[in-house]
C-alpha cells in the first residue's frame, strides 16, 4: 500500500509495533479485539479479516469472532473486554462531536488506569487511520482472506 514512500512504510511499522506489540496493560488479544470492532465499524474488510485471524490465535474460537465481527454486544466478553468494545465503536463513530468522558469513566470503572487508556485510543485511533487508507486507496484482501499472513 505504501510502496511508492517506502520510507513511510518504515514510520508506519514503528508505530503499528509500538501501538500493537509494546507493554501495555492493555493484552495483545484486547489490541486485536479493538482492532476488529474498529475495522468492522468503518467496514474495512481487509484489517477486519486480518486482525480477526490475529485474534484468533489468542481466542481460539472462529464463531466468537464471527460473533464478535456481527454484534459484539451479543457474546459473553468479560466487562474489561466489553468495555473496550464500546468504547471502540463509540469513538469511531464520532457521533454528534460526542464527549468522550462517559465511555473513558466506563473504561476506569471497569479498572483501567490512565495509562491503558491511553494505549486503547492509540488503538482506536491508528486503526481509523489505517482503516482510510486502505479503504481509500482500494487495498482489496488477499485471496487466501489474510489467512496466511505473518503475524
Amino acid at each position: 500500500m505504501q510502496s511508492l514512500r517506502p520510507e513511510s512504510i518504515v514510520k508506519h511499522m514503528e508505530l503499528y509495533m509500538e501501538i500493537m506489540f509494546s507493554k501495555s496493560e492493555l493484552t495483545r488479544a484486547q489490541r486485536e479485539m479493538m482492532a476488529v470492532v474498529t475495522s468492522t465499524t468503518n467496514n474495512c474488510s481487509y484489517c477486519i479479516e486480518h486482525h480477526a485471524t490475529a485474534l484468533n490465535k489468542y481466542w481460539k474460537d472462529a464463531g466468537k469472532i464471527e460473533d464478535l465481527k456481527r454484534n459484539f454486544l451479543r457474546i459473553n466478553l468479560n466487562p474489561e473486554d466489553l468495555a473496550l468494545c464500546i468504547y471502540s465503536k463509540t469513538l469511531t463513530k464520532n457521533e454528534n462531536g460526542q464527549n468522550y468522558g462517559t465511555v473513558t469513566q466506563e473504561l476506569r470503572e471497569v479498572g483501567f488506569s490512565d495509562k491503558a487508556i491511553l494505549d486503547a485510543a492509540l488503538v482506536v485511533s491508528y486503526f481509523n487511520f489505517v482503516n482510510r487508507m486502505v479503504l481509500s486507496l482500494g487495498v482489496e484482501l488477499e485471496k487466501d482472506g489474510g489467512r496466511n499472513y505473518k503475524y
